[in-house]
């Protein structure tokens, strides 16, 4: 076997932990203030949050993405892990004179406030469009922290009735040439339980001060005709904790998931959720890219029947073909022969013609939630003007970085002065009106 071979594949090869350190020597240096020494009692983490020097504009993208898309070979997975526990360390409320420092320089790096990109929404108040879609916060770890990155509001899970591993493992892979993720990870979490219990212990000290939806999926053991009974042990748990809830019926990482989309599996599950919404907090249903229209009408008129607050579209998509990554480095296998779902710049057209149709069968009265492909303004934008009131990202924050957020928010603020409007809320479905 040669030499890379003899290595776990996905592993560092001992030149990549060395590139790491260095890295990490440069981006402390960059980012460390002149009035911090090597003495003082200071974690690592609260270091590398002092403002960098003015020509640093955004260090994520002229260091850190640099590094991990194209010099080193560390698993996505592990790295998204060691994110959270960054993350979660960001939201805890109890870090004293560390975040006294760290707070304000947080705010002025990745937040926007301004009052037209305000809008109210299923009575919730948002304080700008871009939230944080489903997946990347699975267990709530970071609940807190949502807010001080920018976002309108975060989406938590999916979580599921029973706590499961998801599937084998590699299963997160980034499809650098497409702008793209494939991920199979099959709902891992710990459970409903256990994130009602994480979400009491925040929320018993302080609230978020955005939006929190948390996202429901089937358990895998669950059969599909007990389904309903599935999502209803979860709502229960987590009512008091969501402002708003969703149904994930179009993962392609469940077996049989996708056919709960069908209006005689989808109904039943919906009725059960209403009848356990005692405060008629926001239900919604998140739909695959790959339905076909028909089979989007009769979502449409079950989330009406049914009283939904809303359709977030899309989930991610099995359509592999027009990829430019043709083989995956980790598996050596095709990509079109790799389950999982696709999410990113390739299902950014798809995602918005689905968006354009659900505004134009409703007539603007279904809020919808647009996701897919979300990387600059202008994306942001074509989904608003399609009809999309709030939108969601994932892929596009892992590629462009946690600075992708205020610069998003700044480009919508342009397009406003551009097209002479008031509000976010009189871009959404722009182009139906021209």
């Amino acid at each position: 076997m040669g030499k890379a071979n003899r290595r776990r594949r996905g592993a560092a090869s001992p030149k990549t932990v060395d590139r790491v350190l260095l890295a990490c020597s440069v981006m402390r240096r960059l980012w460390a203030s002149p009035d911090l020494t090597p003495s003082q009692n200071i974690s690592l983490p609260a270091l590398y949050l002092h403002t960098p020097p003015l020509f640093v504009k955004d260090p994520y993208r002229q260091f850190v993405r640099p590094l991990l898309f194209h010099g080193v070979t560390l698993d996505p997975e592990f790295l998204h892990h060691r994110t959270m526990n960054l993350l979660a360390w960001l939201g805890q409320p109890d870090r004293g004179a560390i975040a006294s420092q760290t707070e304000p320089w947080l705010q002025r790096q990745f937040c926007l406030t301004e009052p037209r990109l305000a809008q109210t929404c299923w009575g919730l108040d948002f304080t700008n469009p871009l939230g944080l879609a489903a997946g990347f916060d699975k267990d709530g770890l970071a609940a807190r922290a949502w807010p001080q990155l920018g976002f309108g509001f975060a989406e938590l899970g999916t979580v599921t009735r029973h706590a499961q591993p998801g599937n084998p493992q590699p299963r997160l892979f980034r499809l650098v040439k497409d702008e793209s993720v494939l991920n199979r990870m099959g709902f891992n979490n710990r459970g409903a339980v256990a994130l009602a219990d994480r979400l009491g212990s925040y929320w018993g000290t302080q609230r978020p001060t955005i939006p929190i939806g948390i996202n429901l999926g089937k358990s895998k053991v669950t059969e599909l005709a007990d389904a309903a009974e599935d999502y209803r042990f979860s709502f229960r748990q987590l009512y008091p904790y969501g402002d708003y809830f969703v149904v994930n019926v179009s993962s392609p990482n469940t077996p049989g998931l996708r056919s709960l989309q069908a209006a005689d599996q989808l109904g039943p599950i919906l009725a059960a959720l209403q009848e356990e919404n005692r405060e008629c907090k926001p239900l919604l249903v998140k739909i695959a890219p790959d339905l076909a229209w028909p089979d989007i009408d009769a979502v449409i008129e079950l989330a009406q029947a049914h009283g939904l607050a809303g359709i977030i579209a899309t989930n991610t998509t099995i359509a592999k073909e027009s990829l430019k990554t043709k083989t995956l480095l980790q598996t050596g296998n095709a990509v079109v022969d790799e389950a999982g779902g696709i999410s990113g710049a390739p299902l950014r057209s798809r995602s918005t013609e689905v968006i354009l149709y659900i505004y134009q069968q409703t007539g603007g009265s279904l809020p919808i939630v647009g996701v897919g492909g979300i990387f600059t303004a202008a994306d942001a934008w074509e989904k608003i003007t399609a009809g999309a009131t709030l939108l969601q990202v994932y892929t596009g924050w892992i590629y462009e970085g946690p600075w992708m957020v205020r610069r998003v928010l700044a480009g919508l603020l342009a397009k406003l002065e551009e097209h002479q409007l008031p509000s976010i809320a009189d871009a959404v479905g722009l182009s139906h009106k021209s």
